[in-house]
């Protein structure tokens, strides 16, 4: 057989399996096994993120696509990361099928490597174990990023919203949302005196220290970009930018309040 005709029947032979290529149920993966996202959990989680035209959102560990095809399909921009060369190849056929093949793009390669960067939401169905291992990327996104998870959560960071596809869902069937919290950690100046601040993801703990060296404890959480903590009987609410805070104070003290960072803490 000539040696050009072999070449063109194997290319024929390959591009027909590819072609077959059916995922199944638990079918294992470098990091995880394949479940797919149930359409109704797919959805809820969009609207549980808000997902518009505006948004970029990035599936890691996508699979078939199906939540970038959806994602696609409100208008958005969406990326894949799959390791699996079959299914990234299905994604695509299935994103060409429904229509959105240009605002749904899929790559191979390792999610734990992958540009997040771009994006204004991820959209996930990781296990925890994966979920960990990609915090310090999530850390380094934009405050206010918007993370929705199918089922599992972040571990240390609490869920801004939730919700549930309800009827006869038995299993995944939970959306929860997260927001990238802005980087509080380290030393304010406020007129009332300089600000210790430590964080744990949301969390804030600190100390105010006044002139005259008198010292008050502070509890607060992050929001996205948006702060709030308490300082004796006093409330301050405001927004977070850089390294730069400013807004509203209720109490004893009221009225606009601004603050600036003298140096940053731990993960600042």
């Amino acid at each position: 057989m000539p040696r050009t005709l072999l070449l063109a029947l194997l290319v024929v032979a390959t591009t027909a399996l590819a072609q077959t290529f059916e995922p199944y149920e638990g079918q294992p993966g470098k990091d995880v096994v394949w479940v797919p996202t149930r359409p109704a959990l797919a959805e809820k989680m969009l609207d549980l993120g808000g997902v518009t035209a505006r948004d970029f959102v990035i599936d890691l560990g996508s699979g078939d696509g199906r939540l970038v095809i959806a994602a696609a399909k409100r208008g958005a921009r969406a990326l894949g990361v799959e390791y699996e060369a079959d299914m990234v190849s299905l994604a695509r056929r299935n994103a060409a099928a429904a229509g959105v093949a240009e605002r749904a793009q899929f790559i191979q390669g390792d999610m734990f490597q992958a540009d997040i960067s771009k994006a204004t939401l991820l959209a996930l169905f990781l296990l925890p174990s994966n979920l960990t291992r990609l915090v310090p990327k999530f850390l380094e996104l934009p405050a206010g990023t918007r993370i929705v998870s199918n089922t599992y959560r972040i571990d240390g960071w609490e869920e801004e919203a939730s919700a549930e596809t309800g009827g006869e869902c038995v299993s995944w069937c939970t959306a929860l949302l997260y927001l990238v919290p802005a980087k509080v950690a380290g030393v304010w100046r406020l007129p009332a005196g300089e600000l210790y601040f430590t964080q744990a993801i949301q969390r804030l703990s600190g100390t105010l220290l006044a002139p005259g060296a008198r010292k008050t404890s502070v509890e607060g959480r992050v929001t996205g970009d948006r702060i709030r903590f308490t300082l004796n009987s006093d409330v301050y609410t405001g927004r977070v930018r850089g390294n730069e805070m400013s807004g509203e104070a209720t109490g004893a003290y009221s009225g606009f309040w601004k603050a600036t960072r003298m140096k940053s803490g731990p993960g600042s």
